[in-house]
């Protein structure tokens, strides 16, 4: 490609010498049209904007660097010209130091460019007959009013070839490349321009010139004002249609114009709002059930056996529980715990263990509803073979370039940036750094552990137990519960630190890679972040479910961090209602943070911009400069919020079982974020530059493999941090003789049965209590349920049979639920296709005409040639042997 552009499309260029040999763009003023998205001579479309300060009325560089700056910047230009472009320049109305520079690209340049860059274009309107959905009715009350967004015709597609122009769909030379695709290859052709020469290094594309202040920005032109129609007959005002039909709030439950979309932003940002979309529909089953669960917990709290134990005064407020720390720590009685037990009937409940199953089905219809549907996208947005045809190399791999090999498949020498050395320490540099980072974010998880270990003997001393304590503070706020909101608060606000940092860090390990194309740059970077994000968000949940409590010993021998912190331990019920407020915590405030930063950082940026540009000046300001002063989109474009709806998309699927409203949650900020990014791209920033893509990315297989680790993760919430497992088995085994004394299985004696005794004479001076002993007990219980037996028993603090009952049928629930999940997944895997039949019948229609109107009438054409050629043959060869008589 390097290669054909150097010898075909772009002629010879470089550091012209002579000053007086530069071509310049014309100069013209503004015309008072502040709609006009036309040069001067309103005919010639502007493509793309370029926006400078002029140097000689600098006053932040030298005059040297300000002369190098400006013989760059008009070398660009002048070979922006020598290849085919055309510029207009025009000064700012508002501020005289800027200059905004216009772009064009002629006819030949778009055919030129466009067969370069494999871009496919119409053939011939798509004859094949559609089925209208029997549920088109329906989805017609939701859609956009086809009178103000007309449906985008379908057409046949081929890559785009000027040899054939004939057979392409041409009405209009105007129309015939849409503005869409006329900003891409423009932006192509300005990223590849060379504006200096260096040690033999050519120095070229707009984004080093942006990037080294020459350019203070470049983009392509929203096409009217997003409050009212352009006052532009010619203009279609795009901008107003999608800001009143799908960005504004009132469009919440409108199904989004997604082909309008797409022609008017891209592909890519086509892609994600389809993604995101579909998500969202998918969402509201998972919602429904799960609001249902949780429904069916509240209903049947009241009926929970365990919990009225522990609140009933002859039972719960019988026993006595053994100290959480050592020393500070005193007795208390198991009735404190009465809300939380209370709290912990709705979330442990077989509601929610129906609801685990059933998310792990969900996510698979969901993931291969998702693939039918892109393929649908991918050929109806012609990019189905994109990757193979139409991306091109980064200029910054490119530039790079300086070491040859040889290609083993064309047998031909190629340059490439780095050798097979350089590449393997590479990878070996940007690995090692990612585990040290990853580490990093660990040893944070670490010091939160290690502050709830330190914080809970603070909150144990502060906030005294007594057994026979009345004040209503402590029914709500007990030490544990204190402990778990600030340490949940603390992580969070952790996490949003991290964040920034870890994203600067992921970014420059990956320029250091230097990837090939821009989608292995977003594939790269997209792994990288969202390990960092992985660990950073989901640690803290993974140690409550699974670590939290697991390794504590018992109170004669606990176990400790560090050699000085006494391990935590969790509630009577288990750790899930803590996991619960943890997810909670981090689901929410990460959603109402994400929010207000996403609305309130560029709605201020441009409001300063706004009314600091307003206060100099009440004069009519031209299209360009209104684009200028809105925020741009920076270079990942929509990467991070593909980002945090995938790190959403994991609290939804990974820890749902210990928080069934998680997809209520997750369906109403999406509700708010698809309009909210709607409302960003069409209000608040440029247009962004658009760009082709195939799928969703690196997102897909991230996706899947979340969706994986789900079913695990939920079969072990649901085995080791639920109480449900326990339960059952006192109940159909325990509750019953041999080891029962009740005659038909209940739920009865179970918190009495299942707290295993310890003596108080069995203390360690180190961990014994300071606070007196009352009355004439000579034991207490253990907090968590260890299932030990009691003292005076030969093997007294050992594990019991019980125990070993309860981690079989963990085991053996583990097991069962994660193979009939997965089956059920393949099942469903193999009978929903990734590509329906309609969408094969179109890609094969498409082959055929693509074959038939561009390669067979080639065949036509030389066999007419040909033809005529044996015809002049035969004649010449009649007239050599014709008798001289004749």
């Amino acid at each position: 490609l390097v290669l054909e552009l150097n010898q075909v499309i772009i002629p010879t260029y470089g550091t012209v010498p002579d000053q007086q040999n530069l071509h310049t763009p014309e100069w013209v003023d503004f015309d008072e049209k502040p709609d006009s998205l036309f040069f001067k001579d309103g005919q010639r479309r502007i493509d793309f904007v370029l926006v400078y300060e002029d140097e000689s009325k600098k006053m932040t560089h030298r005059r040297s660097d300000r002369k190098k700056q400006k013989r760059k910047r008009q070398v660009y230009e002048s070979n922006l010209i020598n290849n085919g472009l055309q510029l207009e320049a025009t000064r700012s109305v508002l501020d005289e130091k800027l200059i905004f520079v216009k772009v064009h690209a002629p006819w030949e340049v778009l055919c030129t460019y466009a067969e370069v860059m494999h871009i496919k274009l119409p053939l011939q309107h798509n004859d094949l007959k559609t089925r209208k959905s029997a549920f088109n009715w329906f989805s017609r009350l939701f859609r956009v009013d086809e009178n103000i967004i007309k449906p985008e015709q379908e057409f046949f597609t081929a890559p785009f070839q000027k040899e054939h122009l004939s057979n392409f769909y041409i009405q209009d030379k105007d129309t015939f490349f849409n503005p869409a695709t006329r900003s891409r290859i423009v932006h192509f052709i300005l990223s590849r321009v060379e504006y200096a020469t260096k040690n033999n290094v050519k120095k070229f594309g707009i984004n080093k010139l942006l990037d080294t202040g020459i350019y203070k920005a470049a983009f392509p032109l929203h096409d009217s004002s997003f409050r009212h129609l352009s006052t532009d007959p010619s203009c279609p005002s795009e901008r107003y249609l999608l800001y009143r039909e799908w960005a504004h709030p009132k469009n919440i439950f409108k199904l989004q114009p997604l082909d309008f979309i797409r022609k008017y932003y891209g592909e890519k940002i086509g892609i994600y709002f389809a993604w995101l979309g579909f998500y969202t529909n998918m969402l509201t089953v998972a919602a429904v059930v799960g609001v249902g669960c949780f429904l069916y917990g509240c209903l049947t709290k009241d009926n929970c056996t365990w919990s009225q134990e522990v609140c009933d005064p002859n039972i719960g407020g019988n026993i006595i529980m053994c100290p959480q720390c050592d020393r500070v720590c005193t007795y208390w009685n198991l009735t404190i715990t009465k809300q939380s037990s209370k709290k912990l009937c709705i979330f442990d409940s077989y509601g929610t263990l129906v609801f685990a199953v059933f998310m792990g089905i969900w996510v698979t219809f969901f993931l291969e509803f998702w693939k039918r549907r892109q393929a649908e996208l991918e050929y109806e947005w012609d990019t189905v073979e994109y990757l193979e045809q139409e991306e091109q190399v980064r200029p910054e791999y490119e530039a790079r370039c300086t070491h040859v090999v040889m290609n083993e498949i064309t047998q031909q020498e190629e340059h490439v940036p780095y050798t097979a050395c350089g590449k393997c320490v590479r990878m070996t540099f940007c690995t090692s750094a990612i585990f040290f980072w990853i580490l990093l974010i660990i040893a944070s998880v670490v010091g939160i552990i290690v502050y709830r270990l330190s914080v809970f003997l603070a909150f144990s001393s502060k906030l005294s137990q007594h057994i026979n304590g009345t004040e209503a503070i402590r029914k709500y706020l007990t030490p544990q519960t204190a402990t778990s909101v600030t340490a949940s608060l603390i992580s969070f606000v952790v996490i949003m630190i991290l964040n920034i940092i870890y994203e600067k860090v992921a970014i420059l390990i990956t320029d250091f890679e230097l990837p090939r194309t821009q989608t292995d740059y977003e594939n790269s970077l997209t792994t990288k972040m969202f390990l960092f994000q992985f660990v950073n968000y989901y640690s803290s949940c993974f140690y409550i479910a699974f670590f939290k409590g697991k390794f504590v010993g018992h109170p004669g021998s606990p176990v400790y961090w560090l050699g000085k912190y006494r391990n935590e331990e969790c509630d009577p019920g288990g750790c899930l209602l803590e996991l619960t407020t943890q997810l909670a915590i981090i689901v929410g405030g990460k959603a109402i943070w994400n929010n207000i930063q996403e609305v309130l950082v560029p709605l201020v940026k441009n409001l300063i911009g706004r009314y600091s540009a307003a206060a100099k000046s009440e004069k009519v300001v031209p299209r360009w400069e209104h684009d200028y002063h809105l925020q741009p989109i920076g270079k990942l474009g929509l990467f991070y919020e593909y980002l945090e709806m995938v790190i959403q998309f994991g609290f939804v699927t990974l820890f749902v079982a210990s928080f069934p409203l998680a997809p209520l949650l997750a369906l109403i900020n999406n509700m708010l974020e698809i309009r909210l990014d709607a409302w960003k791209l069409t209000t608040q920033f440029r247009r962004m530059v658009p760009q082709k893509a195939q799928d969703i990315g690196a997102w897909q297989p991230i996706l899947q493999g979340i969706a994986i680790l789900a079913v695990v993760t939920n079969a072990l919430i649901i085995a080791f941090t639920s109480d449900m497992i326990p339960r059952l088995v006192y109940y159909w085994s325990f509750s019953v003789p041999p080891y029962g004394t009740y005659s038909t299985h209940t739920m009865e004696g179970y918190i009495n049965s299942t707290l295993s005794v310890f003596s108080i004479s069995d203390f360690k001076n180190e961990s014994k209590p300071s606070s007196p002993w009352f009355g004439n007990q000579t034991t207490c219980r253990q907090v968590y349920r260890d299932l030990r037996y009691p003292p005076g028993h030969q093997h007294q603090y050992e594990h019991n049979i019980y125990y070993w009952h309860v981690i079989a049928a963990k085991l053996a629930f583990i097991i069962v639920m994660e193979h009939v999940i997965y089956f059920v997944k393949f099942i469903i895997s193999y009978v929903i296709p990734d590509v329906s039949e309609k969408t094969k019948s179109k890609v094969k229609r498409e082959k055929y005409l693509t074959q038939k109107l561009l390669h067979e009438n080639d065949l036509k054409g030389v066999k007419k040639t040909m033809g005529k050629i044996a015809d002049k043959i035969i004649k010449g060869a009649d007239s050599t042997f014709r008798p001289k008589d004749e």
